[in-house]
């Protein structure tokens, strides 16, 4: 019995040592990793910063009433080009109760001072040509008279306006909403019938119109804190439209806002820019854009791929590995120039003609091998 299991252990070591044997001629026999290898080139790199935001025109005006009532007549459209004066509305005024009838007494007691000064006036008138009352006597009648007249008048066009909202109901009447620049009807927020406040020291009133020149135009957008610093007005800068893709907008930095606010935890500058529109492109108001901003730019630098980089753990210094020897590689670290999120300046570290360790991609050779 013994002997049968001392055999079978003997067995079973025989076929393990077997195993171990052919593991470690399998580990020794297995080909060195093969990494793809780069060299440096010469390129141009040009760092630019990128803004976000909006095509607005740069004269928008909104056209709001002087008199509160009523829409009665809207007389253009959304789209509809209108010269400086054109008539945009009517407001037909709908008169407080109250205020018609105090406008109403008032003409009634400024008739009455009016009657009696005048007839004071003709008594006096009489007196006077026949030397019987001085003419300072006459005179002050005449202006009792005058100014009772005056505010006669001025009672009954009080009651006018607060009647019909004007005197004349010509083109300047408080009823009438013109345009105030030439330009483009961009919205009309209010239909025939609807009730509209006047604008006032306390309230900024109903908005009857919304008019732009679409022919000046001025990107709105926004940038990083860490770019706005390299940022100077007067500045050319390319502006790309979301609706019109195959096409890029020249424009000159006009604006850096001087404060900036803090948006998802980032400080964002408001910057502006007056953009060159064709009269014969069809640009609407609010279309999302982006402006390229060319901060700093260089020719003919020695570059690697931002892919080739690695970094030191510790120190967080960027290295590459540089081939020496067959499949030999050494650290070498490296000191870095302008980037532009593809390609890198290496300004130290790094020659023409070394071949640089691809680190996270082996060769084609090695890849089939695996494949096999």
């Amino acid at each position: 019995m013994n002997k049968t299991v001392k055999i079978i252990f003997g067995i079973v070591a025989i076929i393990a040592l077997a195993f171990v044997l052919k593991y470690f001629k399998d580990a020794n026999s297995k080909s060195i990793e093969d990494f793809k290898v780069e060299e440096p080139f010469f390129t141009s790199i040009n760092t630019k910063a990128v803004a976000t935001g909006k095509l607005n025109p740069e004269e928008e005006i909104e056209l709001k009433p002087q008199i509160s009532g009523i829409v009665d007549k809207i007389l253009v459209e959304e789209g509809d080009i209108v010269s400086k004066g054109d008539l945009i509305a009517k407001i037909r005024v709908v008169p407080n109760e109250q205020s018609l009838v105090s406008a109403k007494s008032r003409i009634s007691s400024s008739k009455l001072s009016y009657d009696n000064a005048k007839t004071l006036y003709d008594r006096n008138k009489a007196l006077f040509e026949k030397g019987v009352i001085s003419q300072q006597d006459f005179e002050n009648s005449e202006l009792s008279f005058n100014q009772a007249k005056e505010s006669l008048a001025q009672a009954q066009n009080d009651y006018q306006i607060i009647k019909r909202g004007s005197i004349s109901g010509g083109s300047s009447a408080n009823t009438n909403i013109v345009a105030q620049i030439p330009g483009t009807i961009l919205e009309i927020p209010v239909r025939e019938g609807d009730q509209v406040i006047q604008s006032n020291n306390f309230n900024a009133g109903t908005t009857i119109a919304t008019i732009a020149d679409m022919s000046k135009m001025i990107f709105e957008g926004k940038v990083d804190e860490a770019e706005v610093g390299k940022l100077q007005e007067g500045k050319e800068i390319r502006v790309l439209l979301g609706a019109i893709t195959d096409k890029e907008f020249p424009a000159k930095l006009t604006f850096v806002a001087p404060k900036g606010q803090e948006e998802n935890g980032a400080v964002q500058f408001t910057i502006k820019a007056d953009v060159e529109v064709e009269q014969s492109t069809n640009i609407r108001a609010g279309y999302s854009a982006n402006a390229e901003i060319d901060i700093e730019a260089k020719d003919s630098v020695l570059a690697i791929r931002e892919a080739l980089l690695q970094y030191n753990r510790i120190t967080e210094k960027p290295f590459v590995e540089i081939l020496d020897g067959e499949n030999k590689y050494r650290k070498e670290n490296v000191t870095l120039g302008l980037s532009d999120g593809i390609n890198v300046e290496i300004t130290e570290g790094v020659k023409e003609g070394d071949k640089i360790k691809v680190w996270n991609k082996a060769s084609k050779d090695n890849e089939d091998e695996d494949n096999d």
